[in-house]
């Protein structure tokens, strides 16, 4: 797979990573065995970065991560993020970016991923709280260290990425990209692109909704989150459902799946953006990482922004809770 540069501080990944969230929370049933032979599989086709977050299971997902990774760790780009506060209530979510906060998070970190430092260390959301100078000055201190090599932010809007690249470079932004989530068009890649930052995209496939595979609600396993997303309910689901159809057209016609051809427009919309689809199964892994050999010429481009333009989608991308504590 072929290879990207985020930021100007040297940070280079696979042209697509790997997200193993679903390996372990939010998306319904898990094993870990396949989960582990999917990490091993990315990792045999090139895929470099892998994402996780301390939040993911809580906490479980980046030992998964570790375990997978043992014996691995020099063809590994390890990205995984703090500030998302779980506890043992399953619908608790807090909000910390305190620097003492920060450097014990990172050390839990490290220790549950079994590694002696992070390649990318994320904010995983900005706390309106905490100065945004004090969260990012004590993660550049993680560098001074040794423990962190380069630093992201996650969901933060382009005032605050300014004002953090002051305090520290920042090398990458992770923001929910896709054919149905383009609001980073607007200010968030311009200033990305004035500072020279790169995007991380996360659900660039529409938390599944892109591939085509999602047909009738019921489906979705009763702990899966979409079923509190507003994307998936109702009326937005079936509008939502048209808008898939239009893009299976266009992928049917080139030969290449729905998922493909989503993850292809996103790699498509500039050298310095990386999407990271997540996916716990080898086969949908290997049907994604497909998507780097599909080239979308400029009338497909066309076509396929007519039937999906900007602002299509139906409904918030997360419940009115989640969306509260996006930076804007």
């Amino acid at each position: 797979m072929k290879q990207r540069t985020l930021g100007t501080q040297g940070l280079v990944v696979s042209a697509q990573g790997l997200g193993c969230m679903g390996m372990s929370d939010f998306y319904g049933q898990r094993d870990e065995a396949e989960a582990i032979a999917t990490i091993h599989r990315a990792l045999e086709l090139g895929v470099t970065l892998l994402d996780t977050s301390d939040m993911y299971g809580p906490f479980t997902n980046e030992e998964l991560v570790g375990r997978a990774i043992k014996g691995k760790r020099k063809d590994v780009v390890v990205a995984t993020k703090f500030g998302i506060v779980r506890t043992e209530d399953p619908n608790y979510r807090g909000i910390c970016g305190r620097p003492d906060y920060v450097r014990s998070a990172c050390d839990a970190s490290l220790k549950r991923l079994d590694v002696d430092h992070i390649d990318l260390y994320y904010q995983h959301r900005v706390d309106p709280e905490v100065p945004i100078e004090e969260t990012v000055g004590a993660m550049g201190d993680l560098v001074t260290a040794g423990k962190v090599r380069f630093l992201g932010l996650s969901e933060a809007g382009p005032l605050t990425i300014r004002r953090a690249h002051t305090e520290h470079p920042v090398s990458v932004l992770q923001g929910e990209y896709s054919l149905w989530s383009r609001d980073p068009e607007d200010e968030v890649l311009p200033t990305l692109r004035d500072l020279g930052i790169g995007l991380v995209a996360y659900s660039p496939l529409g938390r599944g909704f892109l591939t085509g595979q999602i047909t009738r609600f019921e489906d979705f396993d009763a702990d899966d989150y979409r079923r509190l997303s507003p994307r998936f309910q109702g009326e937005n689901f079936d509008k939502n459902l048209h808008l898939v159809e239009q893009i299976k057209d266009i992928a049917a016609r080139k030969g290449c799946t729905p998922g493909q051809l989503a993850l292809a427009w996103v790699m498509a919309q500039g050298n310095d953006i990386v999407p990271i689809p997540g996916t716990k199964r080898r086969k949908y892994l290997e049907e994604n990482v497909a998507a780097a050999a599909v080239t979308i010429s400029a009338a497909e481009m066309a076509e396929i922004d007519r039937a999906l333009p900007k602002g299509a989608a139906a409904g918030e991308r997360y419940p009115a809770a989640m969306m509260a504590i996006i930076n804007r």
